[in-house]
């Protein structure tokens, strides 16, 4: 199913879509790894640990969207980047829906009865020692919202139409430890979306709207 402008992007769609996946998972797994291949050998005898995203869809209709946090400069992984909210997950959470959910609660403040998990990604492996479990979720649309400055600086929405468009998809490189990185990003106005949340995005547009 390819992505136009006549295609259907609402919540309703997004849940038969997920529903209907049936794709077989890459056996090397999803992360920035496809892209940079040796940096399997970085993860290689690393004890790499469990995390979860809330990959939350705000139901608006035809013109859904996604929520998106701008994370603080004081953050000791991914500091200042664009990020789904999530984070670690603790022994008593249970599950990745719970953990993800439960980072929502306290970044955003983004209360669970207003969030349905409809499925999940595969699990995107992160250079920084995380193996992410991408919860999709569909949000009411008069969700409430309290940002924790401690974690995260700003909280944005992006049209879903805008991040399932290939067009907006951009590979983009730099030097880092010495070595040239290629990654997924994602400009939308004055931000710029791309590492990790760039590569789950494109991953969600591969597996269920490519």
């Amino acid at each position: 199913m390819s992505v136009n402008a006549k295609d259907d992007f609402s919540a309703a769609t997004f849940r038969m879509r997920v529903a209907m996946e049936t794709g077989e998972v890459d056996p090397m797994g999803y992360g920035d790894h496809l892209l940079n291949p040796d940096i399997i050998s970085r993860l290689a005898g690393k004890t790499l640990r469990e995390a979860a995203v809330l990959v939350p869809l705000v139901d608006y209709g035809e013109d859904p969207k996604i929520i998106l946090t701008q994370r603080t400069e004081t953050m000791r992984t991914h500091s200042g980047q664009v990020a789904f909210p999530g984070g670690a997950i603790d022994p008593e959470d249970g599950s990745p829906e719970v953990a993800a959910m439960r980072e929502a609660e306290e970044e955003i403040g983004l209360p669970r009865t207003f969030v349905e998990p409809v499925g999940r990604l595969p699990q995107y492996f992160a250079p920084t020692g995380f193996r992410i479990t991408p919860v999709l979720a569909v949000v009411r649309k008069d969700y409430p919202m309290t940002i924790n400055r401690h974690e995260v600086e700003d909280a944005f929405e992006v049209p879903f139409s805008f991040l399932m468009d290939p067009l907006n998809h951009k590979r983009e490189s730099r030097i880092w430890e010495g070595k040239e990185r290629h990654f997924y990003t994602m400009p939308y106005g004055e931000r710029y979306i791309w590492g990790v949340t760039a590569g789950i995005i494109r991953t969600l547009y591969e597996r269920l709207y490519a």
